[in-house]
């Protein structure tokens, strides 16, 4: 059953929290490797998987992590429903197409491996010799870790996740501090378009952890929620300032889908992140461009994101905006005399906070 590769993704992450620990799945897989037997499971039944199945035993009893033990003493695979809530047959002798190419070697690896491309439900092999538990979700074969080797990754990236975050914020306020100055350069946006996105990539890399260390993960997810909140934000209101207006102008999301596509190599080039936000070459990054507004208005408390649309439209960039009285701010649809005060009293601060931060 051929999928899309991003599709096959989302399944593998599926699959990983469906046997993360803390899950009666995992318990039961665990189960099975102190006991040192080997399983075979099928998570999904449907005419496929029946076609592809032959003798063994019909249960379609409740999932118990203990019966699912039990179960595996026998020879044959063991298929469950896709939401791992009933346990729909046992001792089953599978025989997918033996024309779809595998590389496994073992009998039960490769059968997992067919039946898993065949099917298109996730195959889960637990190893009697080597005691490993292998996912196939399609044509992707993952090897589930032990927790304590996933955690000390996870914390080295978590240690570098907090080293590129404060850096981000250096340069994120130091973009702060040229807007309000009219001093911004391209350099400038593509270093901190670039630091978004490197701190976007360590913390997915590191969701990865969690999901898989499941219950495990708990504090490790906490400290992660609490380093990266902002940040998507952040990177489309960066791309939305910087966003230029043409016929052959991108949208925000087709900007950030190729700052995505960047490989390693080019995301530590500011020229190749600077193509990507559609600012030029390398022989433009020390020219001139001016924002919208979009980030310093996100400052300004309670407002509702219409009414910046509005401010944006209206003025075209941030100086106009930094120099508009109150008067001026009323003239906008949706702006009243209160919301005008509060408006120029917000930007007034921020920018006189923005710039002592930057001098002083």
């Amino acid at each position: 059953m051929p999928t899309d590769r991003s599709d096959e993704q989302l399944r593998l992450r599926a699959t990983l929290a469906s046997i993360a620990p803390g899950t009666p799945l995992r318990d039961g897989l665990e189960r099975i490797l102190r006991g040192r037997t080997g399983a075979l499971i099928v998570l999904g039944h449907d005419k496929v998987v029946e076609s592809i199945s032959t003798g063994g035993f019909t249960l379609d009893v409740p999932f118990t992590s203990t019966g699912l033990r039990e179960l595996a003493k026998m020879d044959g695979a063991i298929i469950i429903d896709r939401d791992v809530t009933r346990i729909q047959r046992a001792a089953v002798h599978l025989m997918p197409d033996h024309t779809i190419p595998s590389e496994e070697t073992g009998t039960r690896h490769r059968t997992a491996d067919r039946v898993a491309r065949q099917t298109g439900f996730p195959v889960i092999s637990v190893s009697q010799s080597m005691q490993i538990i292998a996912a196939y979700v399609g044509e992707t074969r993952h090897v589930l870790e032990d927790s304590g080797q996933i955690l000390s990754r996870a914390n080295q990236a978590l240690a570098t996740l907090e080293r590129y975050k404060l850096r981000l914020d250096e340069v994120s306020s130091t973009l702060s501090a040229l807007e309000i100055e009219d001093l911004v350069t391209v350099r400038d946006v593509a270093v901190v378009a670039q630091r978004l996105e490197m701190v976007t990539r360590i913390a997915s890399e590191i969701e990865d952890y969690v999901l898989e260390l499941g219950t495990d993960g708990r504090l490790l997810s906490l400290q992660l929620e609490e380093l990266i909140t902002g940040v998507d934000t952040e990177r489309e209101l960066v791309i939305r300032d910087y966003l230029p207006v043409g016929r052959r102008s991108k949208s925000p999301e087709a900007v950030l889908h190729r700052l995505e596509t960047l490989s390693p190599t080019e995301l530590v080039d500011p020229a190749a992140a600077a193509r990507a936000l559609g600012l030029g070459t390398g022989e433009h990054l020390d020219g001139a461009v001016a924002p919208r507004g979009y980030r310093l208005l996100a400052k300004v408390p309670r407002l509702p994101s219409t009414v910046v649309d509005r401010l944006v439209d209206h003025f075209g960039t941030l100086q106009k905006l930094l120099s508009a009285g109150v008067d001026d701010l009323q003239a906008v649809e949706g702006v009243g005399e209160l919301r005008a005060r509060s408006v120029r009293e917000g930007l007034s601060r921020l920018a006189e906070s923005t710039i002592l931060e930057r001098y002083v």
